[in-house]
């Protein structure tokens, strides 16, 4: 069931999504060459702590860590670790939500480690631009699965995949909620998209297979073929004046 969200929600979300924009703006001056994953959670669970906020993945499910940091050929749901050392040449998928007075922020991005190869900046380039185009396409009487073909249509002239089992979702006092907002064009019509609907919209990409495996850590999931993927995300809320983008300071 779809949640029509009352303007108090929103405002709520809004408030959520703003520490998460927060985080992943400050976050990038701290991606560097030997920093570990487990150095930059800890300095997310205390900035989104200060902001006056709870973390909004850790706990959730059992995950145990604030944020999601997913280096190269990890597509989502990167355990941080101390033994997780950035290298030159690396992209890291930080994902990061946020739990303020019942309701949550979602948001994420990509990051390039010191300098990266041109192929991979336009894979984070294409990715950023799907997102871009998603969201553009959230629009009051469109479908939610305009969403689909307009980040479809964005990411395959590029000649990159799009990860299928892993979607966008509906959000609000839950993490997830409906609609499923998934990122490719499989010829289905779904949802109209309704004033004070909410949404995550979150393209995932690859250079190699859209095949994906879970390790055995239970969490992280990564491309089969050990391709690299590129993740960007934000949550929005429709509006009879276009869509809101709510992950903004």
């Amino acid at each position: 069931m779809i949640i029509i969200k009352r303007r108090h929600e929103i405002e709520l979300m809004r408030e959520a999504n703003r520490i998460v924009a927060i985080v992943l703006s400050e976050i990038s001056d701290l991606i560097k060459v030997g920093v570990s994953t487990e150095e930059l959670d800890a300095w997310a669970e205390s900035r989104v702590r200060q902001l006056g906020a709870e973390p909004g993945f850790k706990g959730y499910r059992g995950y145990p860590a604030t944020l999601c940091t997913s280096v190269n050929e990890q597509v989502v749901h990167g355990i941080p670790s101390k033994k997780s050392i950035l290298k030159e040449g690396d992209i890291i998928g930080i994902d990061i939500g946020t739990h303020y007075r019942g309701y949550y922020g979602d948001g994420a991005c990509t990051y390039a480690v010191g300098k990266i190869r041109k192929d991979l900046q336009l894979l984070m380039d294409t990715c950023k631009s799907a997102l871009d185009e998603g969201v553009s396409a959230a629009l009051v009487g469109n479908r939610v699965s305009d969403i689909s073909v307009a980040i479809d249509s964005t990411v395959r002239p590029k000649g990159f995949e799009i990860v299928r089992d892993l979607t966008g979702h509906g959000i609000g006092a839950a993490l997830h909620e409906d609609p499923q907002v998934i990122n490719y064009n499989d010829g289905r019509k779904t949802e109209r998209l309704k004033p004070n609907m909410t949404l995550s919209i979150e393209p995932m990409i690859t250079n190699g297979t859209y095949r994906v495996k879970t390790l055995a850590d239970g969490w992280t999931v990564v491309t089969e073929d050990g391709s690299y993927s590129a993740h960007f995300e934000h949550t929005i809320a429709i509006t009879d004046n276009g869509p809101e983008i709510l992950t903004r300071i």
